[in-house]
């Protein structure tokens, strides 16, 4: 037995060992065991247990009619036109590895609210298998769904078959996200670098909208933010700011800096007091070695995190989320360009519903001006045809480009569509200005 992929600074209970010893499995031997037709569930991104996915692929053509339920994929072998007939793919939010798969009809995605999905997977989707990424057992025999919880927990109760892949490079975490021993079926070890996502530099863009969004964003402010440059420049700019809590989707790096140096330290918030909440992990090794063993940072299940009831008894929750058009009534379009899909809803609308209950709360909407170069605005009369409307009209509360904040909710439709073109980029503005006439709505 490989005492690598267990905790060995402690003594673990005996039968524990033997049942680990028993269960330990290769790749392809777990892999083997997946039959015609089952349904098997993988965590977000770092959370996949990449060594069982890889195998499940190599032998896909074996295989017919498996279908595999995920966000935020890693393994792209099983993402071809020649593979769909062996195994199909449900995305749940699509990634760059399944994204031009979805797109061509290869896999298939399925609309949610991030926080329905563990009861969605468990009541319309059939559940044999799930795998897991997990960090070393403890002395008692629990391993640690470490960097993805989300809908992982409600898979493990419904599968009829778990796979883990211990890694020694998982850091072991606190919360609602543990698997005993006794669960697992195979038990795959791996030493492997966890999967990093290092920050990218802020461009000044990013750095203006963190700045306006900094400003309006109080001492005691409990915060959730995305994932990108904007996310990472709004942290930077806090870290002036007091007692800010932590109660978010995805935990990042840029967080971790905030916790560092004392601007968050959970003290105000309402619920869960002095501690950092998520349900899923991704950034660089450093963030990874935070939460090792850290009691201060818990994962628990998105049901839970993302839940707009639990979010809006947050006092002062703020939310910070990206979009990539919107148009003069303050519609966001933050999954596809047109008809063509690109992510999904993920958290965007649980936080942004969560933020507008809390008292004092406030939810931000961020976006370039421009794209494509700055040929096109992404303040529009009306959002493109076929797009898909992630937050509503009657929700959008503050819309944020580089060029200033416009505050919607509460707004009639013409203030909206003025404090808008306020915010477009100034080559946009007279033609923006033009449609808001013809509209109706100057």
């Amino acid at each position: 037995m490989s005492i690598s992929a267990l905790n060995a600074s402690v003594p673990v209970e005996r039968s524990c060992l033997e049942e680990y010893q028993q269960k330990l499995s290769t790749p392809a031997e777990a892999a083997s065991a997946v039959q015609n037709g089952e349904f098997l569930v993988f965590p977000i991104c770092a959370g996949e247990p990449i060594l069982f996915t890889k195998a499940l692929a190599a032998r896909q053509q074996s295989l017919e009619g498996v279908t595999i339920n995920q966000q935020h994929h890693v393994c792209a072998d099983y993402f071809t036109e020649a593979s769909a007939k062996h195994i199909k793919v449900n995305s749940w939010f699509t990634s760059g590895a399944s994204r031009k798969a979805v797109q061509n009809g290869w896999a298939d995605w399925v609309p949610n609210y991030f926080h329905e999905v563990p009861m969605l997977m468990t009541e319309y989707w059939p559940v044999d298998w799930v795998g897991t990424m997990v960090s070393p057992m403890d002395e008692h025999g629990y391993f640690s769904c470490s960097l993805s919880v989300a809908y992982t927990m409600a898979a493990l109760k419904k599968a009829d078959k778990v796979v883990v892949q211990v890694n020694q490079n998982c850091p072991r975490t606190h919360g609602d996200c543990h698997i005993h021993v006794s669960e697992v079926d195979f038990i795959l070890e791996s030493t492997d670098p966890l999967i990093e996502l290092q920050p990218p530099p802020i461009t000044e863009t990013e750095e203006l909208v963190g700045s306006y969004i900094s400003e309006l964003i109080e001492d005691g402010s409990t915060l959730q933010l995305g994932i990108g440059g904007i996310p990472n420049a709004v942290c930077r700019a806090l870290l002036q700011k007091k007692d800010l809590g932590i109660h978010t989707e995805m935990f990042t790096d840029g967080m971790v800096d905030l916790l560092k140096s004392g601007a968050a330290n959970n003290s105000k918030k309402t619920l869960n007091p002095g501690k950092t909440l998520a349900t899923f992990a991704l950034g660089t090794k450093r963030l990874y070695e935070y939460m090792n063993e850290n009691p201060t940072i818990e994962m628990h299940p998105v049901d839970y995190t993302n839940d707009p009831y639990i979010i809006g008894q947050h006092d002062k929750m703020v939310s910070i989320n990206a979009t990539i058009e919107v148009d003069f009534l303050g519609q966001c379009a933050s999954e596809s360009m047109g008809t063509v899909h690109w992510s999904g809803t993920g958290g965007q609308a649980d936080f942004v519903r969560g933020a507008n209950r809390s008292k004092g709360g406030k939810s931000f909407i961020t976006l370039p001006s421009t794209a494509k170069g700055g040929s096109i605005s992404r303040i529009v009369p009306t959002l493109a045809q076929g797009a898909v409307v992630t937050t509503n009209k009657n929700e959008v509360d503050y819309v944020v480009s580089e060029f200033g904040v416009a505050h919607l909710r509460g707004r009639s439709a013409g203030q909206r569509a003025k404090a808008l073109i306020e915010i477009a980029h100034p080559d946009f503005r007279d033609e923006l200005r033009a449609a808001a006439r013809a509209l109706k709505r100057m």
